[in-house]
């Protein structure tokens, strides 16, 4: 099966989109660990599909796929890049463009100065909505993680996110903990692990390892997640520039009622065509 493809990155974190509105597009858990391949296939953190609407109230609906092969719910830097990519394909003339995606529908925004700002939905604390297997609903929890235990904020953002505080983000052990949080059995179909150092009440910086992926060099629905727990625990500010290791995004959450929303870039790297297998 020979497939035309888009390879795209918001602040390192990267994709493989390809268009399947006139085509649709059936990727096994094989085929995507190919492509996702960065040795053997085109490399990526994540596979993005590009379909038609499934409802009259949006205008697109839009696929994610982990290296690993497993479909996710939301993806902010993936949202950034599929506005990008339908924009520049003509797909739309639009600058206010209605997306559906797993987790339901979401807003993208094509800003004048070539950021991208995304309605992320709103911020979920329930652990039912991760899920998070815990007696109670907290602010904070503890986590007995190996032979660590470590306090993490729990974080629906249409995906699952445990957050934790740290001196310092470049000392964080995140290949030690963030598998073993990754995979950890109070979150049954394993959550997102984010790192979160507090610069000032303005600024954050972050590590991600992002389920199914690995460390990612930036990742949207984390650094909403780090945000949205950063506020509630009294540390940050209504509006935050978050630095990953890819770049900067700015995460701003008016009130707790409301969506976040997040701005940055998103940028096409090439296109190709690829053969994979048609049964792999």
């Amino acid at each position: 099966m020979e497939l035309q493809f888009t390879k795209m990155h918001g602040l390192g974190n990267d994709f493989v989109v390809f268009n399947a509105i006139d085509h649709p597009l059936e990727l096994s858990p094989e085929q995507i660990r190919q492509l996702a391949d960065r040795h053997f296939g085109i490399g990526c953190d994540q596979v993005l599909l590009v379909e038609a609407p499934r409802d009259q109230e949006t205008d697109f609906y839009y696929r994610i796929y982990n290296a690993d092969g497993g479909e996710v719910e939301q993806c902010g830097n993936g949202a950034r890049c599929f506005a990008r990519y339908v924009h520049d394909k003509g797909l739309t003339d639009k600058a206010t463009i209605p997306v559906g995606t797993a987790r339901g529908p979401i807003t993208l925004e094509l800003e004048e100065n070539d950021l991208v700002r995304v309605n992320m939905g709103t911020p979920q604390f329930d652990p039912a909505s991760l899920p998070f297997t815990t007696e109670s609903t907290a602010d904070s929890y503890m986590l007995e993680v190996g032979s660590d235990r470590v306090e993490i904020g729990a974080v629906s953002m249409g995906n699952p996110h445990a957050v934790l505080l740290v001196g310092d983000t470049d000392t964080a052990d995140v290949e030690h903990l963030g598998p073993l949080i990754e995979s950890h059995p109070a979150f049954p179909n394993r959550v997102n692990a984010g790192f979160m150092q507090v610069v000032d009440r303005s600024r954050i910086r972050l590590r991600v390892y992002e389920r199914g992926s690995g460390e990612t060099l930036a990742c949207g629905t984390g650094a909403c997640a780090a945000v949205a727990h950063g506020i509630r625990q009294g540390l940050l500010d209504r509006c935050v520039t978050a630095e990953l290791r890819g770049g900067e995004l700015v995460i701003c959450w008016d009130q707790e009622d409301e969506p976040v929303w997040m701005s940055g870039p998103a940028t096409s790297v090439f296109e190709g065509t690829i053969t994979i297998e048609d049964e792999l």
